[in-house]
C-alpha cells in the first residue's frame, strides 16, 4: 500500500511510533508499508482530550498507534462504559467503533471515534439551547 502525503511547514504527523516533523518547506511524501500514520489535524493529545468522546478517541488511538492494541482495551471499555450510561443515545456510535476494534480495523474505529465526538458536541449544544429556552420561557411568562 502507498500513501502519499504533503506536510506544510512545521505540521507534524504520527508514522508507526514515531512522530515527524516537516520543518522547512512544504513537503511531500510517499509512504509504503502498512504502519499506522495520523496527520497531524487528526492527532488527539491528553490536553485536548476534554471530553468523554474525546478520551475514547484518544484510547481508540493509542491503540491504533500501539503494537499492543490489547493494553489500551481496559481503559476504552471504561470510557464506552460511563459514555453509554451518560448518553444511551450514542449506543449506534460505540456499536460501530467496538465492532471496528473487534475486527482489527483501528483506523475505521478512529474514523467512527470522530462521529461521536461530534454527535456529543451536538448533544451538549442542544442542552445549552434547551437550559436556554427554559430560562428565556420563564421570563415570558413573569412579563405575561
Amino acid at each position: 500500500m502507498t500513501l502519499k502525503v504533503e506536510l506544510k511547514p512545521g505540521e507534524r504527523m504520527i508514522i508507526g511510533e514515531c512522530v515527524v516533523t516537516n520543518q522547512g518547506q512544504r513537503t511531500r511524501l510517499t509512504i509504503e508499508g502498512t504502519v499506522p500514520i495520523l496527520r497531524e489535524k487528526d492527532i488527539m493529545t491528553p490536553d485536548r482530550a476534554d471530553t468523554p468522546a474525546k478520551r475514547l478517541y484518544l484510547a481508540v488511538q493509542l491503540m491504533y498507534t500501539s503494537r499492543d492494541p490489547q493494553a489500551h482495551h481496559e481503559i476504552y471499555f471504561a470510557l464506552m462504559r460511563d459514555i453509554v450510561q451518560a448518553a444511551p443515545t450514542t449506543w449506534p456510535h460505540i456499536e460501530n467503533i467496538n465492532n471496528h476494534i473487534l475486527m482489527g480495523s483501528l483506523y475505521k474505529a478512529l474514523k467512527d471515534a470522530k462521529k461521536l465526538i461530534e454527535y456529543e458536541g451536538e448533544i451538549i449544544a442542544h442542552a445549552q439551547r434547551g437550559a436556554g429556552l427554559r430560562k428565556s420561557s420563564k421570563a415570558d411568562r413573569d412579563t405575561a
